[in-house]
């Protein structure tokens, strides 16, 4: 009897996707996918909440065709990455560290920083507080973190559409929320604040297989937790490196206005907005990836 072929892990890159590897850094072990000529200068991709390495396929694929060596982590917490307890372990410092030593680990002075959402949030960290490490950074759809606190104090629109960070701060009922009906509130709210089509059945199983690694959805909370927590002082000192800020005008989390007054806060910064909304970089794959290349040419080469 021939051997039943074991079939894809969702969860893990398949070989037209790249290669997976796991990378020790900041004290923790990190599932990290690879595309790209070895070569090629460095990019670092950071998926956001509540996705994983895969949410930066299509904009990753891209680079790597143009030649760029791409590193798209899932982050402590998700997925395929080490998960430590506590809600301690998920401070921005912290997760902005283990960009910082996910670079130094692949053999590079600086790579080229894209974060998407919560992966933005540490984009914008590690460029505050590793400048040496950034040769350009790129943010999409979340501003300086010195703008949303700011933006939170004052609008009460801005406090409206992020209720759920409140509501994350609740112990387990929101686990059990998200896992209810296999997914169900995850998915909904990923299409509806998309425009139609953005993601289909075949995102979901993949998002779907992330979301069940154990102890996975209790550590991307905490993120939120961490935030709630342990407030971080507001940064004014200058974003040194090159900064782009790219966003989607139709994003029902976050306020545009947020994009251009981050700009105050950079030595180099310039922001794009996009027709598009909260998931811009699935929904324009190329045109994001057009942007961040002509973002990463305005930076020394890492």
């Amino acid at each position: 009897m021939d051997a039943v072929p074991t079939p894809p892990d969702p969860a893990r890159p398949r070989p037209s996707e790249g290669t997976s590897t796991a990378v020790e850094t900041d004290g923790v072990r990190l599932h990290v996918v690879r595309l790209g000529p070895e070569d090629g200068p460095p990019v670092v991709l950071l998926h956001g909440f509540p996705e994983c390495w895969y949410g930066w396929l299509p904009v990753a694929r891209r680079l790597a065709d143009a030649g760029y060596r791409v590193l798209v982590p899932d982050q402590r917490g998700y997925n395929a990455s080490e998960k430590p307890s506590g809600v301690a372990a998920y401070r921005l410092p912290t997760l902005a560290g283990d960009v910082a030593g996910l670079i130094e680990s692949a053999g590079h002075e600086t790579a080229h920083v894209v974060g998407h959402d919560w992966g933005a949030a540490v984009a914008w960290w590690l460029a505050l507080d590793h400048p040496e490490r950034v040769a350009t950074l790129a943010a999409v759809n979340v501003p300086h973190p010195t703008v949303m606190q700011r933006t939170l104090r004052r609008s009460w629109d801005q406090r409206r559409r992020s209720w759920y960070v409140a509501f994350f701060q609740v112990p387990r009922v929101p686990e059990l929320v998200a896992r209810a009906g296999n997914w169900r509130r995850f998915e909904r709210t990923m299409r509806a604040s998309s425009r139609p089509g953005t993601f289909d059945a075949a995102d979901f199983e993949r998002y779907r297989a992330a979301w069940g690694q154990p102890g996975a959805i209790t550590a991307m909370i905490h993120w939120y937790r961490a935030a709630g927590r342990y407030p971080l002082p507001e940064r004014t000192d200058p974003v040194e490196p090159p900064t782009l800020v790219v966003w989607g005008r139709d994003d029902e989390f976050l306020r545009t206005e947020m994009a251009r007054e981050s700009l105050a806060y950079c030595r180099d910064g310039r922001a794009v907005l996009v027709d598009g909304t909260h998931w811009v970089h699935h929904e324009h794959p190329g045109r994001v990836a057009d942007h961040l290349r002509e973002g990463f040419e305005r930076g020394p080469v890492p």
